[in-house]
């Protein structure tokens, strides 16, 4: 039997969070016992993953990498859960995967910051998965223009390359992929 936020004393563990019941309208992530919601993303925002989601799987193929693109996965990280906007992982692991992915298995996340979401994507996301161990980490923001930061980890931290709208730039880890952030929200 589930519980719902309302009804839950103490601390929420991993079990905890994953007998909720589904939520449409929001998505419920743990950081160290406490939940964090947003509401679900708008259509620019979902423009934008699909898209993205879409160039980063012609990446993978182009490149043979045994990777697989998500959309909206659970992610374990050392402090709890995070629903990163899109995941790269490792095929294997994700085929094996039932409600949740290892932070182990995730070679990239990917967050679209919202403006519900924009401090904790730039902010606290990236120190969670910073200390997860996740190589690298993206984080695309679409106001006031579409721009991409692409992190990668260097000693506990990601070092960020910024790619602004009309810019396009080639990313050579995990794997080749050019982008031009303005491509995420024209066509």
């Amino acid at each position: 039997m589930s519980v719902t936020a309302a009804e839950h004393h103490g601390p929420w563990t991993l079990d905890d969070v994953l007998a909720l019941p589904e939520d449409p309208r929001n998505r419920i992530e743990l950081v160290g016992g406490a939940l964090l919601t947003s509401p679900s993303p708008g259509v620019p925002h979902q423009r934008a993953g699909h898209r993205l989601h879409l160039l980063l799987d012609a990446a993978i193929e182009a490149a043979s990498a045994p990777l697989e693109v998500l959309d909206a996965v659970n992610v374990v990280i050392p402090d709890g859960l995070l629903i990163p906007d899109l995941v790269v992982a490792d095929e294997e692991a994700a085929a094996a995967a039932g409600a949740t992915l290892h932070a182990a298995d995730v070679v990239l996340v990917v967050e679209i910051a919202s403006p519900s979401t924009r401090v904790a994507d730039r902010k606290m996301k990236p120190a969670l998965y910073a200390a997860a161990g996740i190589p690298h980490y993206w984080c695309l923001e679409l106001e006031p223009a579409p721009r991409l930061y692409l992190g990668s980890l260097d000693r506990g931290t990601y070092a960020d390359r910024l790619v602004q709208a009309g810019e396009t730039t080639t990313a050579t880890e995990p794997f080749a992929f050019d982008i031009d952030p303005a491509r995420l929200v024209h066509r």
